[in-house]
């Protein structure tokens, strides 16, 4: 192969390992998938064989109920695929077993990070930097606009909400998968020790942390709740829950969404939240620029985001870059 990287094919549907017949996070069944990690818009089932991490896997168990030609890969691990490629599995920080996939074949690299932050998070390891050729990047937040505060700021504006409504609960939106589990944990390290309730949508993700080693501390149902005992306490539940029936058996609840978006005022309007929290689980800004420098690759692909912006960014900085248009990609409740 010439340095046309005509090996690696970014296709509607996914991106295509031609040499291998094998797909990145594709969006229909295929015979051969390269899972970067456990959200719905990136992992599906009906793949005859799914390459991923083991808690990955176990994730795509849960929410999918498909473990069909499961082929568990370790982070730092190289698997030889046809073709002569080799994909290495490296943390991407985003959330449990998320992984960014270096492929190497006939002397050049291209790494596909699929979702990244480059936050400390306490329920999954840390983004590593890889140098590559061709560097593939998300954009969920690429607008100059998006610049994440620091986590303990905001929860700490959590804990004053409790503190300061003694007869109200804090009812906190957070995404199933990695959000809820990232500010349960931040809770706890910011010295909360007593039991956070849990909508019953919650309960099983979490427990599957807690098996990976995550520890969450004392987590109890809101069904399981003595009449009364949920005054000036902490609830998680997912975001469709924060203004539904569900929540109405609650005391006067001060909503609060943890998310991205919500340094949209626009959006916290929409959801009638009272206590916005700006916590997200993807690269703001600042990050993404600060990764492809970091990165340093020849060609920059963006992909699933604010592209534009990412692409303006990079061809002012005499980077070379492309826009993907890669279908079935979602607007997570981040």
């Amino acid at each position: 192969m010439g340095a046309d990287f005509s090996w690696i094919r970014p296709e509607p549907h996914g991106i295509h390992i031609v040499p291998a017949d094998a797909w990145i996070d594709p969006a229909r069944p295929v015979e051969r998938a390269l899972v970067t990690h456990g959200h719905a818009d990136h992992a599906r089932g009906g793949h005859g064989r799914t390459i991923a991490t083991p808690a990955t896997l176990d994730i795509m168990l849960l929410r999918y109920f498909t473990d069909a030609g499961a082929t568990p890969i370790a982070y730092g691990e190289t698997l030889r695929l046809p073709g002569e490629v080799d994909a290495t599995f490296i943390p991407a920080g985003h959330v449990l077993g998320s992984a960014q996939i270096l492929l190497e074949h006939a002397g050049e690299r291209v790494v596909v990070t699929g979702d990244y932050k480059r936050r400390a998070d306490p329920t999954c390891p840390p983004f590593e930097v890889t140098r590559c050729d061709i560097f593939v990047t998300e954009a969920t937040f690429g607008l100059p606009l998006f610049r994440h505060p620091p986590i303990a700021g905001e929860i700490g504006r959590l804990l004053s909400a409790r503190a300061a409504n003694p007869d109200r609960c804090v009812l906190v939106g957070a995404y199933a998968l990695g959000k809820a589990q990232r500010v349960i944990a931040e809770l706890r390290a910011a010295g909360y020790s007593e039991t956070i309730w849990l909508h019953g949508a919650m309960e099983k993700m979490c427990r599957l942390y807690e098996r990976h080693g995550i520890e969450l501390g004392d987590l109890k149902l809101v069904t399981d709740a003595p009449k009364g005992a949920l005054a000036g306490q902490i609830v998680v539940c997912p975001p469709g829950a924060l203004n539904d029936r569900w929540s109405r058996r609650l005391p006067d609840p001060i909503t609060a969404m943890a998310s991205g978006w919500m340094r949209v005022r626009q959006r916290a309007r929409q959801r009638n939240v009272e206590l916005p929290l700006v916590i997200s689980d993807h690269a703001d800004w600042d990050e993404l620029t600060r990764t492809i420098e970091e990165v340093n690759p020849a060609e920059s692909w963006i992909t699933h985001g604010r592209e534009e912006a990412l692409l303006r960014w990079c061809q002012l900085h005499q980077r070379k870059a492309r826009a993907l248009a890669l279908v079935g990609y979602e607007d997570e409740d981040d």
